[in-house]
């Protein structure tokens, strides 16, 4: 897969246009976050783990982590993140450019509640310095996202507004 596939996924939803390209990496939070000028909360980081016959895709906040016990109990399975060696074949993207758009069949992607304190955030495109700004409720339609699902920890739960820096 590659950007091209990206946006050829996102044109039926009119939003082709809005994908982003850096002269720069934006292959980590902290790359995305300095490439787009925002926060690093905000950049929607897309986690590959394990599955039987694929992978689950979890796109969650910059700040946020898999929480081992809330992972286990929302799908019955430890979190166990892909290796570098499966992330291609099973999410259809290189490691830095991992997204939840056009995946193969075999990979589901829930969108975690951590990202929903932001009007707007910003998952990769395929590639390792792409982007787009999304609501969440664009993100999770365009990603077909299974469901949103409470699995990450270390994230601001103090109900303080972040500023959406821009």
């Amino acid at each position: 897969m590659s950007i091209e596939a990206v946006k050829t996924y996102l044109e039926p939803y009119g939003m082709a246009g809005r994908v982003q390209e850096f002269d720069v990496s934006s292959a980590t939070v902290e790359l995305a976050a300095q490439a787009l000028g925002v926060e690093p909360a905000r950049i929607a980081k897309t986690i590959s783990l394990q599955s039987d016959g694929g992978c689950i895709l979890v796109v969650a906040a910059g700040d946020a982590k898999i929480d081992n016990s809330k992972f286990k109990a929302e799908f019955h399975r430890k979190a166990k993140m892909l290796s570098a060696d499966e992330v291609l074949p099973l999410t259809g993207y290189p490691v830095g450019g991992v997204c939840p758009f056009a995946n193969p069949d075999t990979a589901a992607v829930y969108c975690d509640i951590s990202l929903k304190r932001f009007s707007t955030v910003f998952p990769a495109c395929g590639t390792p310095n792409s982007a787009i700004e999304l609501s969440c409720e664009e993100l999770f339609q365009y990603s077909h996202s299974q469901k949103w699902v409470d699995v990450c920890k270390n994230w601001d739960t103090e109900g303080t507004p972040h500023a959406d820096a821009q």
